[in-house]
């Protein structure tokens, strides 16, 4: 059977019934390689915490950084351990429409049950152009669409996701434009997530948005989970804000990184060109786990603050 003919595999309504989906980070190990038990252990604490779909190799997982070697393994090693207890949402997007269909078809033959597919970027294409090269991947399974503008250079328009809507396998868009974006999708019965962690509240609850694909649910699922599910909450809403505040301080996934090395969740060792932030920020982020509660972070240890000699930079 080819590829891009039907299967039985997960529904599009398996996903869009999904509230909290984590971009999950990628720990290393000092060699450069990927540190599975790391790994294991973040994925594990999105179950217990609630989230019900992982991200893997998104721009928190650094799937920028990775060979497609690594990034396929990544994401069939996450199916073959967890694909039974949380959904699997491979990054397979490129800027080359022919790098992203064979990704794609890499990843659903591994067992991911969503793709994720970003608009080609840096050298950018027409409206015409993005319809087409989303049509080219959407046969293959369920696909969430990701727009932001910030990191691609170019908005992908209501126009496009509009004319691709009607496709069976087109399940949604992430969205980081922002709250009106997000209701002018609701409005015409799109399924949309909000890429934004400190919007996510208000785009569930007033905007329409079906949940978040969330940075900060790597740190803290069950605070992350109590948002899309509980109701308005406008006091948990504001607890967060420093911590979500402090994860864009810098862009993603620097932070994300610092934290959870500084959590002993992951091992101090950073991919260039990221580099953790600097003391005070890491003075800064022990500070906000005190007020909100280390009870409610993943991971055992105490949080500490590292110093600079810590750090391990590779270039691998």
């Amino acid at each position: 059977m080819r590829s891009t003919e039907a299967k039985n595999r997960t529904s599009k309504g398996d996903i869009t019934s999904l509230r909290l989906i984590t971009a999950v980070k990628t720990p290393y190990l000092p060699d450069g390689r990927f540190d599975l038990e790391a790994y294991d252990y973040s994925i594990n604490m999105q179950i217990e915490g609630g989230a019900e779909g992982v991200i893997v190799g998104g721009t928190t997982g650094e799937g920028h950084l990775m060979s497609w070697d690594e990034h396929i393994m990544l994401i069939g090693h996450t199916v073959n351990c967890f694909g039974t207890r949380i959904k699997v949402i491979g990054n397979t997007g490129s800027n080359s429409t022919g790098e992203a269909v064979h990704a794609t078809e890499q990843g659903f033959a591994v067992g991911m049950h969503a793709a994720l597919h970003i608009n080609p970027y840096y050298g950018k294409t027409s409206s015409e152009g993005m319809i087409a090269h989303f049509k080219a991947v959407l046969p293959m399974g369920p696909t969430i669409i990701y727009n932001v503008p910030s990191r691609t250079g170019q908005d992908i328009l209501p126009p496009v996701i509009e004319a691709l809507s009607g496709h069976p396998n087109m399940v949604g868009v992430k969205e980081c434009v922002g709250h009106e974006r997000i209701k002018c999708y609701t409005d015409k019965g799109i399924s949309v997530w909000s890429g934004n962690d400190d919007e996510c509240h208000d785009s569930r609850w007033k905007y329409g948005a079906t949940g978040v694909v969330s940075v900060t649910s790597n740190l803290v699922p069950g605070l992350v989970r109590s948002l899309m599910y509980e109701g308005e909450n406008a006091t948990l809403r504001e607890k967060l804000l420093p911590l979500i505040k402090w994860l864009f301080c810098e862009p993603n996934p620097i932070p994300i990184d610092t934290a959870l090395a500084q959590l002993g969740v992951a091992r101090p060792v950073l991919r260039l060109p990221y580099k953790a932030l600097p003391l005070e920020k890491r003075v800064e982020f022990v500070r906000i786990v005190e007020a909100i509660g280390r009870e409610h972070f993943i991971g055992k240890r105490e949080a500490r603050v590292l110093d600079d000699e810590d750090f391990i930079s590779i270039c691998r």
